[in-house]
């Protein structure tokens, strides 16, 4: 019979699995789902039961700050501690058990961390030579930072049938068409879509993300340019073309840090994989 942290260690395991692979908790996984989330969650267990027994495992200490700040994080996606102990008991874990398995997961990542440390070290050149290598990576599209104000249509509500809303999206247009800097005011006034408060902001758009009939509008119009009225799927809209950013690459400056960082995360996982099949074959003893 294995111990109560034991137990405590594979539920936890068992319950992230599910999440991962299925999105449910296990208890709510067919049996078919059930049988491969325990299959991987014993696997998983046996893993970091080798990494727990490294010698690199030896000074890998967990804070109680560090405890605290996962639980609490964890703790958000619940209204309230009693609603988070509820569900973990209906997985068959209690607080305590679940902060033991909590704080041999956080061990077994620092574990792996400390492996890491280990990679070979990124140099100048091998950023030079990544960024020559992969110009498409560094290419950026056109994008137009755009606004709209949008009346949609429901023939249900006598302000939002078709005539209806054609004819106050029209009277929005004429009064943006004498000033274009109450657009903000108007959005606020007159939008139907959540990006009212922030005065009909979308953002800098790249081809392809609107609605088609928006898209294409968008893309034809000059930077200041205030759209005809347009109709989506949604309702009426206006479209506002704030400003256009060409098509650019990075330069290698630009692109140096993020270039970077990228080559020091995928070293760092390719030697903690190395390791780990290092143990997996016994080649790493204590």
């Amino acid at each position: 019979m294995p111990e109560p942290a034991a137990l405590a260690a594979l539920a936890y395991l068992e319950l992230k699995t599910a999440q991962n692979l299925f999105g449910k908790s296990p208890a709510e996984l067919a049996a078919e789902e059930r049988d491969q989330v325990r299959q991987q969650a014993d696997r998983q267990y046996s893993l970091e039961a080798r990494v727990l027994q490294a010698p690199e495992a030896g000074d890998a200490m967990v804070p109680q700050v560090s405890l605290q700040a996962a639980f609490e994080e964890i703790q958000k996606r619940y209204p309230d501690e009693s609603e988070l102990l509820a569900d973990l008991a209906r997985n068959g874990l209690d607080h305590a058990g679940f902060m033991a398995a909590l704080e041999r997961e956080l061990r077994v990542e620092a574990i792996l961390e400390k492996v890491a440390t280990r990679a070979t070290q990124v140099a100048e050149i091998d950023v030079d030579l990544y960024y020559h290598y992969h110009p498409d990576q560094f290419r950026r599209p056109e994008t137009r930072r755009a606004r709209h104000i949008l009346v949609t249509i429901n023939p249900a509500m006598p302000d939002n049938t078709a005539e209806a809303a054609r004819a106050r999206i029209e009277a929005v247009a004429t009064r943006l068409n004498k000033s274009l800097k109450r657009f903000d005011e108007q959005a606020l006034k007159h939008s139907e879509c959540p990006t009212a408060m922030q005065g009909g902001v979308l953002g800098d758009v790249p081809q392809g993300q609107l609605y088609p009939e928006l898209d294409a509008a968008l893309f034809s119009m000059q930077a200041g340019q205030l759209s005809g009225v347009l109709e989506s799927p949604l309702g009426y809209h206006l479209l506002l073309c704030e400003s256009i950013t060409p098509e650019r690459i990075l330069s290698l400056n630009q692109a140096r840090a993020p270039i970077r960082e990228m080559l020091e995360k995928r070293r760092k996982r390719i030697c903690q994989q190395a390791w780990l099949k290092q143990l997996q074959t016994g080649l790493v003893t204590a």
